[in-house]
């Protein structure tokens, strides 16, 4: 819930003890990220957002979210997106100018995501892997439909299936009522930690997902040296090279035919080379490429002159209508309760951290 600027003398306490120069908040849904960019551009501080979610036009919940969203950033410095994909659904969402949201994927550690086919089978079987929170939105659903028929189709396929959720229980159903438990191996939830252990067990992994705008899960998998079977949905098209996934329309024919390509690629003279698939994992996404792009958007953001009250209330009045009146209010009464705290707790009673030098503090 709103906390109604309740946290704002504690935030603003945090942001000159630690001389914060800029504010990075993730995550639409958060209710302190919302906050905090308003608080940000009250203080005359830069702001930017990073999105990693897609997110609906046409049910209430994306409506009501998508016009929070709309409000809040108003005043925002620039946007970061985890695909093309993500960047064209937040600027729509949220009526962002285009020229202040960039595209910085998301990478993968390959240190810890290396492949071993040692790990896999001896007696040659194939073993799709599957690593999912197991709900609606992966796709489970499909998962469901799909296991038996190509457990028909390939005598020598087996199922590895790793994460919880509400759906287990549909695809337990389904394995009981196939006869297919000696077929279907069910990890559990899975520590991040042992993902990778998992990974190196199989051939293939398999992605249902209805929607994502990156989709981490598929990268890690191409790093442990698996050929990826996806849904061709929101971002993923963007995140490996052709002959690193099979794409499929999101029902389950198409997905099975998929499926059987990649069974058949991997049995045949053209399998996924995992050392090479690993290496070109590595070449492709690291978090120092991330980490140098993003601070490229900090450098850019820090040289603009901080927005007065008047040029964030013309931000809020923009929204139009209804919206546009109750933002410029708010925008009042948040100017009026900072006052009064910086009445309250002036910024010379706050004590400020110093810089400690590593090598001064190690010597």
């Amino acid at each position: 819930m709103p906390t109604i600027t309740a946290t704002f003398p504690l935030w603003r306490n945090i942001v000159l003890r630690e001389r914060i120069e800029i504010v990075h908040v993730h995550q639409a849904t958060s209710v302190m990220s919302n906050e905090s960019v308003v608080y940000a551009a009250a203080m005359g501080l830069p702001s930017v957002y990073t999105d990693h979610s897609l997110f609906q036009f046409d049910d209430l919940a994306g409506v009501i979210l998508n016009r929070v969203l709309e409000t809040t950033l108003s005043t925002l410095n620039a946007a970061i997106c985890v695909s093309h994909a993500c960047r064209d659904n937040l600027i729509l969402r949220a009526k962002l100018d285009p020229s202040r949201v960039t595209v910085i994927p998301n990478a993968v550690d390959p240190s810890k995501f290396t492949p071993d086919p040692a790990k896999r089978s001896a007696d040659g079987r194939i073993k799709v892997v599957v690593v999912s929170r197991l709900v609606y939105r992966k796709g489970v659903d499909l998962l469901v439909g799909i296991i038996p028929k190509i457990c028909r189709l390939f005598p020598e396929v087996d199922f590895i299936v790793g994460g919880d959720g509400n759906k287990l229980l549909n695809l337990q159903e389904m394995v009981e009522r196939e006869h297919l438990q000696d077929r279907v191996d069910f990890l559990g939830a899975v520590p991040h930690s042992n993902v990778a252990n998992v990974l190196r067990q199989g051939h293939v992994f398999l992605n249902c997902s209805l929607t994502e705008s990156f989709c981490i899960a598929i990268l890690e998998a191409a790093s442990c040296g698996l050929l990826v079977v996806s849904t061709n949905v929101g971002g993923v098209p963007e995140v490996l090279e052709p002959d690193m996934i099979v794409l499929c329309d999101p029902n389950v024919e198409e997905l099975v035919e998929g499926l059987r390509k990649a069974i058949e690629r991997q049995e045949g003279d053209n399998p996924v080379d995992p050392i090479d698939a690993h290496k070109r994992i590595e070449r492709m996404y690291s978090w120092h490429r991330v980490a140098l792009q993003t601070i490229h958007t900090y450098d850019r953001i820090i040289l603009e002159p901080p927005k007065s009250f008047l040029q964030r209330l013309g931000c809020y009045q923009r929204l139009g209508g209804f919206s546009g009146i109750v933002a410029c209010i708010l925008a009042l009464y948040i100017e009026l309760w900072i006052q009064f705290v910086v009445w309250l707790q002036p910024s010379k009673a706050i004590d400020i951290v110093p810089d400690l030098n590593p090598t001064e503090h190690c010597s």
